[in-house]
Order: C-alpha cells, then structure tokens, then sequence
C-alpha cells in the first residue's frame, strides 16, 4: 500500500479515536519482520552472541544485559528501516505522538491491573508446582549489588518497554488492525509477543495478558507512549521485587 498523509494524522473526538483504514505496508514488512524476530534476532544474537558474551565477562548477568542492549538497537533500527525510511514516514506512523492527558488515569490503572493478574498468575502457577524463578531471575539475584539493580531497570524498565512497543503494538498492531479489525488484531499481536519470549516458559501467560493490555492501549489512543510507561513501570517493579526476593 502506499503511504497517504492521511495515515499519519489522528482524529480525536470526545469519546473516541478514529483509526486510519489504510496503513503504508504490505505483507513484505511483515514477513521481513517475523523473519528477524523469530529467526535472525534468536540465532544470532540470543544464542551466538550471548554465547560470546558469557565467555568474555565469564559473567550470565553483564551477558544478558549487553545482548539486551544489543536487540534493543537491532530491533529499534530494523523497525526504522523496514517501515518507515523506505515510505519517507515519520516515527507517528508506529505510535510515537502525544495521548490525551486525560488517559494518565487509565496508565496508573492499567499498571495496576498488569500486577494484578502477574500475581493470580504465579498463584495459579504454584497451584501446579509452578515458580517464577527462570534464568532471567537467577541471574539477577546471583549478582545483587545496586550497580545490578540499576542496570536490570535501565534494560528491562526502559529499553525493553521502548523497542517491544514500537515493534508489537506499533507495527504488528496496527498492520493487523487494518486487515484483520480490532479484535484479531489484539489477540494476534499479544501472540506473537508471547511466543517471542519462549524459552522463558514460566512467564508465557503473563506475556500474553500484558500484550493485551498494552495493545488496548495503543488502540485508545494511538500512541505507543501509555503502553510503554505500563510496561516500564510494571516491569520496573518485577526487577525490584526480584532483588527482594
């Protein structure tokens, strides 16, 4: 499809935003995409680089963190150069605009209610057996200090909540909004952002609920920036209740 200066402007009336019927893309962006998400980003850099990486700091945490930092860029710029350089678009087309500031109570509510449900989760979790304890997790609290502390919010408060909101709510929602309408394209997006985050198994349902959340987000207001202070915030919390625990 071609890129009209009508996608990129928002209409806002009292109750409701009216989403655009046409995006800039074609299924070639998202194969492109799919394609870096679930084949080139896990086998070279989740797997060969992170390899590399443990190696030289002899260290899972320092090599978690800079593989962290390492999609954030990829991912960040491939989103950049794949959707939006080729049409000449601005970062609005993914989600980056201002939200009406009457919808600052719903972000506190939303964050709320992504707490809530992480902790029913891992109460239902336990019920089975379950844990919260994974890699991630173990790694954290093998390497307690608060240079740690600060790093483990820095990658999973902010960077992380930046480049996953741009990629699943920016672009995969809204492409698959307007082909598929509203309800797919909540569930197909949250999907993909689940399974994006196998082989952390015991963090799948939770994965799935947030990315319900932060798509509705997006879908009220057509900017990536509430779904990013949700997911910021939350995940800001996991870190520090991670280092308590």
């Amino acid at each position: 499809m071609n890129a009209t200066p009508s996608t990129s402007k928002t209409m806002h009336t009292t109750n409701e935003i009216t989403w655009p019927r046409t995006d800039p893309w074609s299924y070639k962006e998202l194969v492109t995409i799919l394609v870096l998400i679930f084949g080139l980003v896990p086998w070279l850099i989740e797997s060969r680089l992170h390899n590399w990486l443990t190696e030289i700091f002899n260290n899972t945490f320092y090599s978690g963190i800079s593989t962290g930092l390492v999609m954030g860029v990829v991912f960040t710029f491939s989103v950049y150069l794949i959707t939006l350089l080729p049409n000449r678009l601005g970062w609005c087309e993914i989600g980056i605009r201002s939200f009406p500031l009457q919808y600052s109570m719903h972000i506190a509510f939303w964050s709320v209610i992504v707490l809530v449900v992480s902790v029913l989760i891992l109460f239902v979790m336990s019920l089975f057996g379950g844990s919260y304890e994974n890699s991630k997790t173990e790694s954290i609290q093998s390497h307690l200090s608060v240079y740690t502390l600060l790093l483990g919010i820095l990658s999973a408060g902010i960077l992380s909540p930046i480049y996953e909101e741009l990629l699943y709510r920016g672009f995969l929602y809204r492409w698959c909004r307007t082909r598929f309408g509203r309800g797919w394209a909540l569930f197909l997006s949250s999907f993909i952002f689940m399974i994006a985050h196998i082989p952390t198994y015991n963090t799948l349902a939770l994965n799935l609920a947030a990315g319900l959340i932060f798509a509705w987000t997006y879908e009220k207001t057509q900017s990536v920036i509430p779904g990013i202070i949700v997911h910021g915030v939350t995940n800001t919390i996991f870190v520090l209740l991670t280092f308590i625990a």
